[in-house]
């Protein structure tokens, strides 16, 4: 009689990594020891999810690179995006006369602030005020605002904020503080904030994919290294840090990995899935 085998489900079905900082190292390229722990995942049925909060224009590329398929989510949670069918299933929008107002209110407490403004759409462009930095940059386009106007012109998921001497910590304080809870603002790397739509954050873009594949928290391990990603550390049944990591993330995390030069996702996949 010939016996039959019961294939013994993954630890997680989903997982769901950051991007820059986290599965991406340093020079921005995926180690060869990463690309062999998301294909050992996949041998095991699991499914991985980028959550990053670069646009879908500024994720592409790498989605390419790294073969994905299936869904992704761009935009801090605000846009769930179909790699397979180049499309988005989710893209919520800021209004932007009370982004104005915010960044208006910030302004006269902190003098002049430098926006950029991320467009929607799967080809949305950053249109930036005079004097914006994005460590992006030369690795995407970003058109250079000539008028102010310009950057309010066409709807918009997100704005980019800097400031001339603030830090980020400092800065993300006084547009919380001027924005009166009527938008979301995170800390989503050095020097600069993001105004989002308000009660938008990783978690509501993973949370949207795992209900898409009929998963609960409880199948969700994540990944991810900044303030922006505590949403979806603290949402997800396991949440890593990477080491380097903001020490507001490491607070809530289940655990800190290597850091993201040392390949931790990478780490940390072979030992659940049993690669190592």
């Amino acid at each position: 009689m010939e016996r039959r085998t019961t294939r013994t489900p993954p630890p997680y079905a989903l997982v769901a990594t950051d991007l820059d900082g986290t599965l991406l190292r340093s020079d921005r390229t995926v180690g060869d020891r990463t690309r062999a722990a998301l294909s050992l995942l996949a041998g095991h049925g699991a499914r991985h999810v980028v959550v990053t909060g670069r646009s879908v224009s500024w994720t592409r590329h790498v989605l390419a690179d790294l073969g994905c398929t299936g869904l992704a989510v761009c935009g801090q949670g605000g846009q769930v995006y179909d790699i397979d069918a180049g499309r988005q299933l989710t893209s919520v929008t800021l209004d932007r006369r009370l982004a104005r107002t915010v960044l208006a209110r910030t302004e006269a407490v902190t003098g002049p602030l430098i926006p950029a403004g991320d467009r929607d759409g799967v080809d949305g462009e950053v249109v930036a005020a005079p004097g914006y930095r994005h460590d992006l940059e030369g690795e995407t386009p970003i058109l250079r605002a000539t008028a102010e106007d310009e950057l309010w012109a066409l709807p918009v998921r997100k704005v980019y904020v800097q400031h001339a001497t603030l830090d980020e910590h400092a800065l993300a304080e006084a547009v919380t503080r001027a924005a009166g809870g009527r938008v979301s603002v995170v800390v989503a790397g050095p020097g600069e904030v993001e105004i989002l739509p308000a009660g938008l954050d990783k978690a509501t873009g993973l949370s949207f994919v795992a209900r898409h594949l009929g998963l609960e928290a409880a199948d969700v391990i994540a990944f991810g290294d900044m303030p922006n990603d505590i949403p979806m550390l603290t949402w997800a049944g396991r949440g890593i840090a990477v080491a380097g990591a903001h020490e507001a993330l490491k607070a809530v995390a289940d655990e800190v990995a290597p850091g993201n030069d040392e390949e931790g996702v990478a780490t940390v996949i072979e030992r659940v899935f049993g690669g190592g």
